[in-house]
């Protein structure tokens, strides 16, 4: 398992994007993400660097794995 990158939240949803989730809303700094099949929801807050504990969460919500991740980035 490799180890998460440190990035921010435009580059997390950027990532997100490529595997069809899409910005259902934002409500302050946390942007709801959604990914219809299979389904998937997860919240990105909006911040330079995203915390690794959080992306950890993100990425569990998002049923993805970190090598998964780190090929989208």
């Amino acid at each position: 398992m490799s180890k998460l990158p440190r990035i921010s939240s435009r580059e997390c949803i950027r990532a997100l994007e490529k595997v069809d989730f899409y910005v259902v809303r934002q409500k302050g700094s946390h942007i709801v993400m959604r990914r219809d099949q299979p389904y998937a929801q997860t919240v990105v807050p909006e911040n330079r660097e995203i915390p690794v504990g959080t992306l950890h969460n993100i990425l569990r919500d998002a049923n993805l794995t970190v090598e998964q991740f780190a090929d989208l980035l």
